[in-house]
């Protein structure tokens, strides 16, 4: 017999107002889905909040750790012998005809 997975309690509620056009094109997203409209909203939601978040974050360092960034940046490349020579070779991707 397989084990049950408990889930998160939801304590918390939100109200918002759609269009028409938008709850309708909920609706049939989330039964394309196979899932309530309220776990398909809420699942793109959170999804999308964790993206935005992602792109605000501020990384901080000290000046030592700067320094070795910018040296890192400052410094010349790697041999790219090898890529210019993956380069000049014919690309598999476009039809040579």
């Amino acid at each position: 017999m397989g084990t049950a997975t408990t889930r998160p309690t939801k304590s918390q509620q939100l109200n918002f107002r759609t269009t028409h056009r938008q709850a309708d094109l909920l609706r049939r997203a989330a039964a394309a889905s196979d899932t309530t409209v309220t776990d398909f909203v809420l699942d793109s939601a959170v999804e999308r909040a964790e993206r935005v978040l992602a792109d605000q974050r501020w990384f901080g360092i000290d000046q030592a750790q700067w320094d070795e960034f910018v040296a890192l940046l400052d410094a010349p490349l790697p041999s790219t012998e090898r890529f210019h020579a993956l380069k000049s070779r014919p690309d598999p991707f476009v039809d040579g005809t």
